[in-house]
């Protein structure tokens, strides 16, 4: 049976898990000491950092000039007034000369920031926080920048990456709502590691991405909480819950620690669907191999509000975020997704989208693996198919509607960036792949991505790189590019009799926003 922990356990911090939350995997103090001021020559001339990584979906989200490496998350929430104070510290290097550089922040109230320990002048423009420090840093220097701030749940902002549940919150920062929760470089590309000490009120619990590292009661009733992540984490990925929680323990697994974030009064009614992980993680490893991140589990969010959050299931980093109603259906409503959600944590999570544009492949990836898992078990979809190759089919004769109205499957704007496109337009992709080199070397091309770039981000670009270098065959690059890029559906390789669905006017104008959703982030598929 799974160990459940109580909510509040009297053990202390010790000092080496003290340490280890302020060491994480961070950049050595002694390298920031000479972090120094900025050199002569041209090259070396100080100017501000770009407010954003010129990214063509969100052109405005992550920042120029530096490379962030680490950050700690030091918070405090406060039930009453329900606001979080908190402080958090980055260390980062210089890619140049930097007079100034930006965070992006929004709905936080900033109280102060230094950088490299000496008060630094700020200014907060719409979605970016303006650092100016005492001296300029210079190129290749790692440097400290801490911030200390307010953050209001109740707050009205775009994109919040806070959702209130009962006695306290959990968060969903997908796509652009992590700079609503800390100032941070808020883009995939440049993912870090973490450490948390998380804060509470007497009978509430905190937990985080990662692995727990300590625990502590403070005179006043208040409980610290401290999280460490092994690996590192793009800020859309983070999650930090508080609330009436128990942690159900499942132990070891192959390597994995388990344990899921469960509502006090959920635990016994989710267990059912809880304890499929394990089952889960034994199909999925044949095709994808060893599990590549310290921990996984299942947080189903402590609300019953259908509104709190727009989709079923998120991937926030080894603790997949849920709507706890849907987890009380049976397997055969539920497995397809949270295999979905399990396959994140390969792709998505630990190799993450260089680019919001480069989507597809970690939402087509979840997406064929839940669809596989789907029909191996015989469980028809909301369609009624019940094999991948009629699923397929359908949705090779939406190919030009799709295209014409959500763009190629590489080719996102914000508005339609979590349409079906990226999701079984993406298994599409994957789909005609496989035909085009056989089984075989598509797994080889999987694996090679996965072991390259553990830990890393890719990019469309690379994707296909790859699968060239795999196949050895040039011809590779021009028929993924067609099918990735391409305003009309090419045909299938080894289905000469699929067709395409005429994108008419009429057929364009009768399909509706929802239609081109319904897939992508609703559990039905």
């Amino acid at each position: 049976m799974p160990r459940r922990h109580p909510r509040k356990r009297k053990t202390f911090l010790s000092a080496a898990a003290a340490a280890a939350v302020m060491a994480a995997p961070l950049i050595p103090t002694t390298e920031v000491a000479h972090a120094g001021t900025a050199g002569h020559g041209a090259a070396h001339v100080p100017r501000p950092g770009a407010p954003g990584v010129g990214d063509k979906v969100f052109p405005n989200l992550g920042n120029g000039g530096y490379d962030a490496k680490s950050y700690v998350v030091d918070l405090e929430y406060i039930a009453d007034t329900q606001t979080v104070d908190a402080t958090v510290v980055m260390i980062a290097k210089a890619k140049h000369a930097l007079s100034s550089f930006n965070l992006d922040a929004v709905g936080l109230d900033i109280e102060s920031v230094t950088v490299n320990g000496k008060r630094a002048s700020f200014t907060q423009q719409e979605e970016e926080l303006v650092v100016t420090p005492a001296s300029a840093i210079h190129k290749g220097a790692p440097f400290v920048v801490k911030v200390q701030y307010t953050a209001d749940l109740r707050k009205e902002v775009p994109n919040p990456g806070f959702v209130p549940t009962e006695g306290g919150f959990a968060l969903a920062p997908q796509p652009a709502g992590a700079h609503s929760v800390l100032p941070c470089n808020d883009h995939p590309s440049d993912k870090a590691y973490f450490a948390f000490r998380l804060t509470v009120p007497e009978g509430t619990h905190a937990v985080a991405n990662g692995t727990k590292v300590g625990e502590y009661s403070k005179p006043d009733g208040r409980t610290t909480f401290a999280y460490v992540s092994r690996d590192p984490i793009a800020t859309e990925l983070l999650q930090i819950t508080v609330g009436d929680y128990q942690v159900v323990d499942r132990g070891t697994d192959t390597g994995v620690h388990l344990r899921d974030v469960v509502p006090t009064d959920r635990v016994d009614r989710l267990e059912p669907a809880l304890s499929l992980t394990p089952g889960h993680l034994d199909w999925i490893r044949q095709y994808l191999g060893e599990f590549p991140l310290e921990a996984y589990g299942l947080l189903p969010a402590d609300t019953d509000d259908p509104n709190a959050f727009d989709f079923t299931g998120l991937e926030t980093q080894t603790l997949t975020l849920y709507k706890p109603a849907f987890l009380e259906q049976e397997e055969s409503s539920i497995g397809s997704h949270m295999m979905h959600e399990i396959v994140h944590s390969w792709w998505g999570n630990s190799v993450s989208p260089a680019s919001w544009s480069d989507l597809w492949i970690n939402e087509g990836h979840a997406d064929l693996y839940g669809l596989m898992y789907r029909y191996e078990r015989g469980w028809p979809d909301s369609r009624g198919y019940t094999t991948l190759e009629e699923r397929m089919k359908y949705t090779y004769s939406q190919g030009d509607i799709w295209r014409a109205l959500s763009g190629p499957v590489a080719d996102p704007n914000a508005e339609n960036l979590f349409d079906n496109q990226r999701y079984t337009g993406g298994v599409l992709v994957l789909y005609a792949l496989q035909e085009r080199v056989g089984v075989e070397a598509f797994a080889e091309i999987e694996r090679t991505i996965l072991k390259r770039y553990k830990n890393r981000n890719i990019s469309t670009a690379q994707f296909i790189d790859v699968a060239v270098e795999v196949t050895g065959d040039p011809e590779v690059r021009p028929f993924l590019e067609e099918w990735l890029y391409g305003t009309k559906t090419p045909p299938m390789p080894n289905h000469p009799d699929w067709t395409v669905d005429p994108a008419t006017p009429t057929v364009l104008a009768d399909t509706t926003r929802a239609e081109l959703r319904t897939d992508s982030r609703n559990p039905s598929h």
